[in-house]
């Protein structure tokens, strides 16, 4: 009778251990797929059918000088623009999504006001190896290899070093401070604090709930992939330098919630004294970058182009859609947004007193 009742038990103990292996394999194979679907390859998109400048625009007035780093298995590319100006180096770290070049109107503005600026595409990401961008982490990874390139580089290492980040890299500028490297100062654009509660963000319409789920599945995949890393916050990074950050973000952010996962939203914990906020009253998360007379004029172009689109029923021939585009006003969207890029700069002056 005691054996029957042991061999039951064993039964059952069998049949759990059986249970959660399936849940562990199923769990792990679903959030597998569910990150290299996130982050795939963010490659440049066909210059033709976008409204923003690529490098190919303004090459010819503003030539620069391409070079390769290390960041883990692959070999990124990085740009040097303005390279015989001296007011200070500016380190720029994109967003996910495409390249450095998608943000070249702000990048110039700067160069045009004696900035030397060292932009690159980060891993899996415009010109750069990878098969992917891997996750959300890697940014911070990236702008460590970045940073440590630069200080070994005589062509940018003789000047006080600054650095601004969109997004991915809004994130990647301030938690690189973890790190050990001279910076100046950091301006972080949209930025989020912790990259497991920007998945828990970005998957809250798609999955409700049962995201909380994965909860332990994304934790162990992060930890898996970037080891003592994983865990890196963009706070950590503020507190544990006194470098002086600026921290911008858009109160109508739908990417990164301007009360959700944003390092704005962290407000409270910030500790470092040398840290400023601003907020952007209605700025969402990526027209933060554009005028208004350029953003009014998106619009308008938005709903002219919504009629073409239904009009064709979605399948918009490629010369029709080409020559929309080339009829777009490019010039007036590609004027930078100096309001904001002035704020930057003024942040950035104030430490080199």
């Amino acid at each position: 009778m005691v054996k029957t009742k042991k061999n039951k038990l064993k039964i059952v103990i069998i049949i759990i251990a059986a249970m959660l292996v399936v849940i562990f394999t199923a769990g792990m194979t679903v959030t597998s797929v569910m990150m290299a679907d996130n982050f795939s390859r963010g490659d440049y998109s066909d210059p033709r059918f976008i409204v923003d400048y690529y490098y190919e625009h303004y090459k010819a007035e503003y030539p620069r000088t391409e070079v390769e780093l290390k960041s883990g298995d692959n070999t990124l590319k990085g740009y040097i623009y303005g390279a015989d100006n001296g007011k200070g180096l500016l380190v720029f770290a994109h967003g996910i999504g495409e390249g450095h070049e998608s943000y070249l109107k702000s990048l110039l503005w700067f160069v045009d006001n004696g900035w030397r600026v060292f932009a690159y595409d980060a891993t899996g990401s415009g010109h750069s190896e990878g098969a992917g961008t891997r996750g959300l982490t890697q940014s911070a990874l990236d702008l460590d290899a970045a940073l440590t390139f630069a200080e070994n580089d005589a062509r940018l290492n003789s000047l006080p070093t600054f650095l601004m980040g969109h997004s991915w890299g809004g994130y990647a500028a301030a938690a690189v401070l973890n790190f050990d490297h001279k910076i100046a100062g950091v301006a972080s654009i949209s930025g989020y604090n912790k990259p497991i509660d920007m998945i828990l963000e970005w998957t809250e319409d798609s999955m409700g709930d049962i995201r909380y789920l994965m909860y332990p599945f994304v934790q162990i995949y992060n930890t898996a992939l970037f080891g003592q890393y994983s865990g890196m916050t963009a706070v950590d990074g503020i507190n544990k330098s006194n470098v002086p950050v600026l921290i911008i973000h858009g109160t109508e952010d739908g990417t990164i919630g301007y009360g959700k996962s944003s390092i704005i939203s962290e407000k409270e914990n910030i500790t470092n004294p040398n840290a400023q906020f601003l907020t952007l009253d209605g700025g969402g998360h990526n027209n933060i970058f554009y005028t208004k007379e350029a953003l009014e004029y998106i619009n308008e172009f938005n709903k002219d182009y919504r009629v073409i689109y239904e009009q064709y029923n979605g399948e918009i021939p490629e010369d029709v859609l080409e020559e929309i585009y080339s009829n777009s006003d490019r010039e007036l969207i590609n004027t930078p947004n100096e309001e904001l890029l002035s704020q930057i700069e003024n942040f950035f002056g104030e430490q080199t007193k």
